[in-house]
């Protein structure tokens, strides 16, 4: 990728420490709605640039992570499928939150707002075939 690592050891451990945690966050952002996906994974991605090429690679390689990176690194979009099953599982996670769990009208007024930002970001990356 042409970046080079870093050579002190305690920045290393540091940044392989860092992308670890963000892939943890990114990997359940992909299941809780309101944490998000890509920019943690973007940010492992990074870590991992500067201190491992073995777990960038291994990242990249990542059947459930990878390409996602990749595409969106390259600008290469993602599936309808992708989009509408982003879309229906954050809507059904936002409504049985809001309707369930909050009380608060503003908190709802708020999770409402998140879901309709998230849902712009979400309709607004390229599709591919």
């Amino acid at each position: 990728m042409g970046t080079d690592l870093v050579s002190s050891p305690v920045r290393r451990a540091l940044l392989i420490g860092a992308g670890s945690l963000f892939v943890a966050l990114g990997a359940a952002g992909i299941f809780i709605p309101l944490l998000p996906t890509t920019p943690f994974l973007l940010l492992a991605s990074y870590c991992f640039l500067r201190s491992s090429e073995r777990l960038h690679a291994w990242l990249l390689a990542s059947r459930w992570l990878g390409g996602y990176i990749r595409r969106y690194q390259d600008g290469g979009g993602v599936t309808l499928r992708w989009k509408a099953a982003t879309l229906a599982l954050l809507w059904a996670t936002i409504a049985v939150s809001a309707l369930l769990f909050v009380e608060l009208l503003l908190v709802r007024v708020v999770l409402l707002i998140i879901a309709v930002a998230v849902s712009a970001h979400v309709l607004t990356i390229r599709t591919i075939e």
